[in-house]
Formats: C-alpha cells, sequence, structure tokens
C-alpha cells in the first residue's frame, strides 16, 4: 500500500514579487486588453471633435459611426476601467494582508503608488493626450485608500451618496454647453500652443473625470472582496444578470444623446439637455460593469483552452498601462501639427484608426509575452511604488 505523504505543502508567497503569468486569473486581463479597444474609440472619436470641429458629417457612415459611439463607448468604457483599477488595488490590498503586511504600510505603499501614477498622469496630459486617465486614478488612490477597508454595506452606501455628485457634473456641463452653444474647443497648432491647451483642457477635465471615477471604483473594490472576476464560475449569476441588464440599460440610455449628436432629434429644451447627459453617464455604469461582467462570462470558456487570440489579449491586458500610453504616442504621431497632422474630421474613419491602432497594440503585446517581458510603464511604477529591490 502506497503511503501517504510527509511533504510539507509549500509555503505561501510572501514576496512583492508580481504574479507569474500562468497564475494570474485571466478575467481581469482580457477586461482590460478588450477595454482598450473601447478606450480608443473614443479618443479617435475626440480627434474628431478637437481637430474637426464636428461630430458628424452627412455620411450614412459617419452618422453610424458617432451614434454607435455615444451608445457603446463614450463613458462606458472609462467606468469599465475605473472598476478594473479599484479591483486592481483591493487585490493588492488582499494580498498583502494575507501576506501578514501591516495596515499602515500597506496604506503607504499605495498612496505612494497613487501619487507616481499623478505625476505619470500629469506628464501624459501635458506632453500627449489631455484626456489622462492615470492622474485621475492617483488622486483617488490617496483620497480613497481608506475605502479597502470599509464594510461591503458602506461601500454600496458611499456609491449611492456620490452617484448623484456625479450625474449633478455631467448635468452642469451640458448646461453650459446648451448655454454657449459650444461643446468643444479647436486645438491650436504648435508645441508650446498645444501643450498650454492639453494642459489648460486637462485642469478641467480631471475634476469630471475624478467624479465620474469614485463610483465605479467603490464597486471594482466591492468586486475584487468577492473575487468575482477571478472566481466567476462561482459567481455566475450575477455576472449574466450584470451583463444582459447592464449592457442594454447602457445603450437605452445613451440613445437620447445619441440622437442629438446624429441630427435626429433637432431641438431638445433646455429641460431635456439637462436630463439627457446625467441619464448617458450614470447608465454608462451600467454598461461599464456589464462589459466587464460578459467579458468575465467569457472567460469563464475560455480559460481552459486559450487560444492565440485570447493570450495576445491576455498580455495586452497585463501590459495596459504600457499600452494604454503607446496609444497616446500614436495620436500625437497622427494629429498633432507638429507631427503628421492628420485632418480627422470623419468619426467613420476615426473607427478605422482606432481598431489598427489597437491592433498593432495586440500584436506588441503578444510579442513581449513571447519573450518574457513586461510592460515598461508597468516595470517603472512598481519600482518606483516598492523600491529598487522588489
Amino acid at each position: 500500500m502506497a503511503q501517504p505523504s510527509t511533504s510539507a505543502p509549500p509555503a505561501p508567497d510572501t514576496s512583492d514579487r508580481p504574479l507569474p503569468p500562468d497564475r494570474r486569473s485571466l478575467a481581469p486581463d482580457l477586461a482590460r486588453g478588450i477595454m482598450l479597444l473601447l478606450i480608443a474609440l473614443a479618443h479617435a472619436h475626440l480627434f474628431t471633435l478637437f481637430i474637426g470641429g464636428t461630430e458628424v458629417t452627412t455620411t450614412l457612415l459617419d452618422r453610424i459611426a458617432t451614434g454607435g459611439t455615444v451608445m457603446f463607448v463614450d463613458l462606458r468604457a472609462y467606468p469599465m476601467f475605473a472598476a478594473l483599477f479599484g479591483y486592481g488595488l483591493a487585490q493588492i490590498h488582499r494580498r498583502r494582508t494575507e501576506q501578514g503586511h501591516e495596515w499602515r504600510l500597506t496604506r503607504g505603499l499605495l498612496r505612494r503608488r497613487g501619487l507616481w501614477l499623478v505625476v505619470f498622469g500629469v506628464a501624459h496630459a501635458a506632453l500627449l493626450f489631455f484626456g489622462d486617465i492615470l492622474g485621475v486614478y492617483g488622486i483617488v488612490a490617496l483620497l480613497f485608500v481608506g475605502v479597502l477597508r470599509f464594510r461591503d454595506r458602506t461601500l454600496v452606501i458611499l456609491a449611492l451618496v456620490w452617484l448623484p455628485l456625479a450625474a449633478a457634473a455631467h448635468a452642469l456641463l451640458a448646461a453650459g454647453d446648451a448655454v454657449t452653444g459650444q461643446s468643444t474647443l479647436l486645438m491650436p497648432d504648435g508645441f508650446v500652443n498645444e501643450l498650454l491647451f492639453r494642459l489648460t483642457f486637462y485642469s478641467v477635465l480631471v475634476v469630471l473625470m475624478f467624479l465620474s471615477t469614485v463610483v465605479p471604483f467603490l464597486v471594482g473594490v466591492l468586486a475584487a472582496r468577492h473575487r468575482v472576476l477571478e472566481r466567476p464560475q462561482e459567481h455566475l449569476r450575477l455576472l449574466r444578470a450584470t451583463a444582459f441588464v447592464g449592457v442594454p440599460l447602457a445603450v437605452l440610455g445613451g440613445l437620447p444623446l445619441a440622437l442629438t449628436k446624429v441630427g435626429v432629434w433637432t431641438d431638445p429644451t433646455p429641460l431635456d439637455v439637462l436630463i439627457i447627459s446625467p441619464l448617458h453617464q450614470v447608465t454608462g455604469y451600467a454598461g461599464g460593469l456589464g462589459y466587464a461582467a460578459l467579458i468575465a462570462l467569457i472567460a469563464t470558456r475560455l480559460n481552459a483552452s486559450r487560444g492565440p487570440v485570447t493570450n495576445a489579449l491576455s498580455a495586452l491586458g497585463q501590459r495596459s498601462m504600457t499600452f494604454y500610453l503607446a496609444q497616446s504616442v500614436a495620436w500625437t504621431v497622427l494629429f498633432s501639427s507638429y507631427t503628421l497632422h492628420l485632418q480627422l474630421t470623419s468619426p467613420a474613419v476615426a473607427v478605422g484608426i482606432a481598431v489598427a491602432v489597437w491592433a498593432v497594440t495586440v500584436v506588441l503585446a503578444d510579442l513581449m509575452r513571447r519573450r518574457g517581458r513586461r510592460g515598461p510603464a508597468e516595470t517603472v511604477l512598481r519600482r518606483l511604488t516598492y523600491g529598487p529591490t522588489r
């Protein structure tokens, strides 16, 4: 009769080294990889406004691109990314708690990470893209790190209390646009002028983005606490409900704004405007969370047999910060007045450019995966957060 094994179980990993790829959960990485496509679509569409000065032309393809972007992308991709940020922060907290680190040390580490994200974000906004989100996430980490220790009920209450603040901010913005009759400014020419434009616009945008980030961030923390994306097979009912309610709700909530953007609804009243924008933004939360849930459901089917496409998208998600910044490099090369200075006036063309840029990043991320290389931005942030010995 075979003797029972007397070998002791392996000791838990108490180092601060990043998890090896074979120990990472598929769903969060897959969600980040796909999310970068939505981010690219949203950002490319913005350049039709800041370069072309218009959202829609007379062609059918442009109208479809504009309406589809409003209903499926704008303020839908961003909440998904914000929730994943909260999810990741909560994962760091849980892992360090399991390793026996004191809360005081973990809090200091996460705030240091947030501070460096602010530095990255300001540099990114000044040099590359005015719609930076890294700095916003850094501010959220600095101010809301304490919620990682809140009870589930407290997180839910805080999210519900914060929701009207975000909606009110978008209502005020819509009201201002209605009064002035202009919702965007044209980007000026010249390196210095563009830099000043980006910093000026970012200083205003960062407030609105901060108000819009807190709710999905809190939801992400709550989801990470229950390992919803790491163990999706244990939460199938919740994921199905979130996906099959959240995504259609976001589409319906974005329809009124889409109708105004494509010129079908030409004369909304001031009261209509005050309702349409907050409705678009609030239902966007449902859409972002619905996208994340839908990807988690897909991950449960793909996890056992990952193909080359799944591996490539997961590799992109593991290096999401690097290739988020890489997208901005592409926008600078393509659209800045001191580089190629493409005159992007067609929303349909913007969709094609966004998909092409994202596809290139998928290929590059997969090449890095095959060579065992981490993303340089993730590596630098980790070293600045943990110190050079890590």
